[in-house]
């Protein structure tokens, strides 16, 4: 049992946590992350990709493919490059965080893009 306490605090602290950061440094509400489905769109939205991208998260071997731009595109988005890219998906325990702590949000906000 406290294994699993141990395990879930640090999932919080590596993941959770930065990504609500990430999450409300792009405008928008950082409960996003933590609703399903809701996240997703929320993490398009804050790399700069339309929200039906949703749907092709939901085609097998396509999915990676669609994540991995999807995450150069968050990079971007915070001033990094593709080499950070390639490090979210290596090594997201420390890449992530680095951008919930630390970056900065250089791309539009929800509040700037105009309404469809």
């Amino acid at each position: 049992m406290v294994i699993l306490i141990v395990y879930l605090l640090v999932m919080i602290f590596l993941y959770i946590v930065p990504l609500w950061l990430v999450i409300s440094k792009s405008g928008q509400p950082g409960v996003a992350i933590i609703v399903p489905i809701w996240n997703i769109i929320a993490l398009c939205q804050a790399a700069g990709k339309p929200w039906w991208w949703l749907f092709l998260f939901m085609i097998p071997i396509a999915n990676i493919v669609f994540g991995i731009m999807m995450l150069h595109g968050l990079s971007v988005n915070f001033g990094k490059t593709a080499g950070f890219t390639v490090g979210m998906v290596l090594l997201p325990f420390i890449f992530i965080p680095i951008l919930g702590y630390g970056g900065k949000y250089v791309g539009k906000k929800k509040e700037d893009v105009p309404a469809v």
